[in-house]
């Protein structure tokens, strides 16, 4: 929701008037310089969002401030023409809304088109987000990065690197919808004050590494590659079974951890749905864009989410800092789910963050069953994630 400055309005004034983290106000309206506001300049206000309100008999500015729990002020605020001594009903006066419940719908099949759309309506009620565009895909489409955050401590989640793993993607929208939500409305997840996390945390989520792919998975292929990845698919128009990326690269086996290990005891040596590690290492701009992000932030910490089998995976070589050992304990108490050290396999965004990095990388296996998991595991899996998404921000 936008405001126009009246003179001698500030910032901080605007936190108090519309109770809301003074740093939320700060940077959702970094691109104005916030210590030399103007009268009639706009600014962002977080969280709320602007309603017509028809005046009926017997209103009055300060009735409907106290029928609504508003401030008075904000009524001037938001309706600096009208003359409240002269309301007539049926005049349509701006209303101020706090938003309380999630804006988007996220135990959904998401689609790329989707996933771009709730980004962007997120944004714009919440504009202290950062969204940026990290790589494209094979097929041109953007790969979204969105930061939340200021502090220090760098956290990142992805999901969606293989395309029939698609509830990872909802998994992340319905966390980040819940935590914008706690954030503007002073409010705690399991008893988490978020706030201090917003401050003390820059965290990074791409909530979709392959939009080709899970495109294919769920809508099927565009006319202009379907006999292409029909051909790649063997010959067969059912694409559940589908991990990798439009090329046919199993784009979690694209990293140079020990690539060329297993490149060699893959029995996929061609494109394939899935398996098959490419040519060479990133060689598929997807990769690519997820090594250069984390080459570019140094994150602390990097949880992959993947699916099935209620496990997780956090080591590597013997690479992996003392950190991790104690993130996997209470990662494993939060969830139920088994910690698993080291596991035959390699070439992996996990294997190569601890290897580049040093630092306490994760594989999280979301759910149980067989790929892609149903809609229906929705509820089960984010209440077990849950905890680990707190964790790993706060330990």
């Amino acid at each position: 929701m936008k405001v126009t400055i009246r003179k001698g309005d500030t910032l901080w004034y605007y936190s108090q008037l519309f109770h809301l983290p003074f740093q939320l106000l700060l940077d959702s309206n970094r691109q104005q310089n916030v210590n030399t506001l103007m009268p009639g300049m706009e600014i962002e206000i977080p969280g709320f969002q602007s309603k017509a309100y028809k005046v009926e008999k017997g209103d009055t500015f300060w009735t409907i401030a106290r029928q609504r729990n508003l401030s008075l002020d904000v009524i001037f605020l938001l309706n600096p023409n009208v003359d409240p001594n002269f309301l007539s009903i049926g005049e349509t006066l701006i209303l101020p809304t706090r938003i309380t419940n999630p804006i988007i719908v996220a135990k959904q099949a998401y689609s790329s088109e989707q996933l771009s759309n709730d980004l962007k309506r997120l944004s714009e009620v919440y504009p202290f987000i950062i969204i940026n565009e990290i790589g494209k895909s094979v097929l041109n489409q953007p790969i979204q990065e969105m930061v939340i955050g200021n502090g220090e401590k760098k956290v990142h989640f992805n999901g969606s690197f293989h395309a029939n793993e698609w509830i990872t993607t909802p998994i992340i929208m319905r966390f980040l919808n819940e935590y914008l939500l706690s954030l503007t409305n002073y409010q705690t997840i399991r008893g988490v004050q978020t706030l201090p996390l917003y401050n003390s945390v820059s965290l990074s989520l791409v909530p979709m590494v392959n939009p080709d792919g899970v495109d294919l998975v769920l809508q099927g292929p565009p006319p202009s590659i379907r006999e292409r990845v029909i051909e790649i698919n063997r010959g067969s128009e059912e694409f559940t079974g589908w991990k990798a990326n439009i090329n046919g690269v199993d784009l979690n086996n694209q990293y140079p951890a020990k690539w060329e290990i297993e490149k060699e005891r893959k029995e996929e040596k061609a494109p394939a749905p899935r398996d098959f590690p490419g040519y060479k290492p990133l060689s598929e701009p997807e990769a690519v864009a997820l090594a250069d992000l984390a080459r570019d932030k140094r994150f602390d910490r990097m949880l992959a989410l993947h699916t099935q089998g209620k496990e997780f995976y956090w080591g590597y070589e013997g690479l992996e800092p003392p950190e991790s050992e104690r993130l996997a304990e209470e990662f494993a108490r939060v969830s139920g789910y088994k910690p698993v050290r080291y596991v035959d396999s390699y070439a992996g965004y996990k294997d190569w963050f601890i290897k580049e990095f040093q630092k306490p990388g994760f594989t999280m296996e979301l759910g149980k069953g067989i790929n892609p998991l149903p809609l229906s595991q929705f509820e089960e899996i984010y209440q077990d994630i849950l905890g680990v998404f707190l964790v790993s921000m706060y330990r």
